[in-house]
């Protein structure tokens, strides 16, 4: 586990330099998870450490393989100095916890909910993930390991979560490509959704 963390930690600093802050939380029952946050110019981005270290199993499976199966970090961008985004460790902490807490299999498509606020007045209670491979690319294991993936997380407002679980993931993201919204904005409205 120690080795894949450390792989983990190495590919991060490869691709968004040397972190400037770092924090940790641990929850009952589960591995720690640490929060790394990057200062990029006008963009911070916080990334999770840990939630790679045992692969994602299907709730469902009779036996859980502890080699085989998806393994993946989160990864935030928003623009800085809006908003107290700094308070996001907890929350994105435990979405990285939700594999092994709530046995679910985080991938590209799926909305996950935090029950509150992303940070400090955010109109973000939940975030879309979207496909990996652009910032930091997917880091390659020994067989049978699968690679991990470096998951970019997406803020949605109330409404956009809504009508994600009608209309899709896809449509949405074409919402919000069509409207130029700018996905790194911690203080940014709901795309128009009629």
């Amino acid at each position: 586990m120690g080795e894949i963390l450390a792989l983990v930690e190495a590919r991060l600093l490869t691709a968004l330099g040397e972190p400037d802050a770092r924090a940790a939380v641990t929850f009952l029952g589960t591995d720690r998870i640490e929060v790394l946050r990057f200062a990029d110019g006008d963009v911070v981005r916080y990334a999770t450490l840990g939630m790679s270290a045992q692969p994602m199993a299907d709730p469902t499976a009779a036996l859980v393989d502890p080699v085989k199966g998806p393994r993946a970090e989160l990864v935030l961008s928003v623009r800085a100095g809006l908003a107290d985004t700094d308070k996001v460790l907890r929350p994105l902490a435990v979405l990285a916890a939700s594999p092994q807490v709530e046995g679910v299999i985080v991938a590209p498509g799926a909305s996950l909910e935090t029950g509150e606020p992303l940070w400090p007045g955010a109109p973000f209670s939940s975030v879309l993930v979207a496909e990996p491979g652009g910032l930091v690319e997917d880091l390659e294991m020994d067989a049978p390991m699968e690679p991990v993936r470096f998951l970019p997380l997406l803020p949605m407002t109330h409404n956009e979560a809504a009508w994600k679980r009608v209309r899709g993931a896809q449509e949405l993201q074409e919402r919000w490509l069509s409207h130029g919204t700018d996905l790194r904005d911690p203080l940014r409205g709901s795309v128009p959704l009629d």
